[in-house]
């Protein structure tokens, strides 16, 4: 049990000082503008748990990395789409409205698919790799998936707070600006990974 400990506030710690400033983190904050902080929090904890689950797999049983740059490229060039797209604004009925309020499963699923990809070869998922080579596959998952749902969840709160008190415009172009920075930021690290 104590190695597990160990694994857990280690992983922990690191994922969480990774985190801050993180596009994830940016991620979670334009995502907090949009929806609901449930929704949101749910599919960032489901996304996170899969791909570190992932790379303690990786790290325990192989020892080795996935190829990431194709990946990260798509990845980025997405959310260049998704900036576009929020920039460009869309009209919603009263009855999307109420459902983009609630959030629910649409929130969850575009928040989970969204980050799914971000976190694949980023460099919270190639910490979580190096700390289950030496400390373990169940205290690492646990503690990196934990301390970067805390991170995000610092994110959320920032963003709903910041939504109440900014424009709609102010928020639809500054949750583009995230998400271009978001994307070129996916699009920098797979270039120099395809190089």
């Amino acid at each position: 049990m104590d190695g597990f400990l160990v694994a857990l506030v280690i992983s922990f710690g690191v994922i969480f000082v990774a985190e801050l400033g993180d596009k994830s983190q940016l991620m979670a904050l334009t995502f907090a503008t949009r929806f609901k902080p449930v929704p949101v929090l749910i599919g960032i904890t489901v996304a996170t748990a899969v791909v570190h689950l992932a790379s303690v797999a990786i790290g325990y049983g192989l020892g080795a990395a996935l190829p990431t740059g194709w990946i990260s490229l798509i990845a980025g060039v997405a959310f260049l789409g998704f900036g576009l797209w929020t920039l460009r604004g869309d009209k919603l009925t009263e009855e999307e409205k109420r459902k983009a309020e609630k959030g629910g499963k649409s929130a969850i699923f575009a928040v989970g698919v969204a980050f799914f990809l971000a976190e694949l070869g980023d460099k919270t998922m190639l910490a979580t790799i190096t700390l289950a080579t030496k400390y373990g596959w169940f205290g690492t998952w646990l503690g990196s998936t934990l301390g970067m749902v805390a991170a995000d969840a610092l994110a959320i709160l920032v963003g709903r707070l910041l939504g109440r008190h900014l424009p709609e415009k102010a928020i639809r172009y500054g949750a583009a600006v995230l998400f271009a920075i978001c994307g070129l930021w996916l699009i920098f690290e797979a270039v120099g990974q395809l190089r």
